[in-house]
């Protein structure tokens, strides 16, 4: 089982996609531009991670 899933992708050479801990339900924000990227925890205003039931 795969512990990652995509759930929101759009862009190619410049991507932005969301993921999802399927253990814990954090959802995460990936970015990428080029040769560089990015993979952090989506929070609300409240400063509280995004999860997904």
């Amino acid at each position: 089982m795969k512990r990652f899933e995509k759930v929101y992708s759009e862009g190619v050479l410049e991507a932005t996609e969301i993921w999802v801990d399927k253990e814990t339900g954090v959802n995460y924000l990936f970015h990428s531009n080029g040769n560089a990227a990015g993979f952090t925890t989506l929070i609300d205003k409240e400063g509280k991670p995004i999860v997904t039931k």
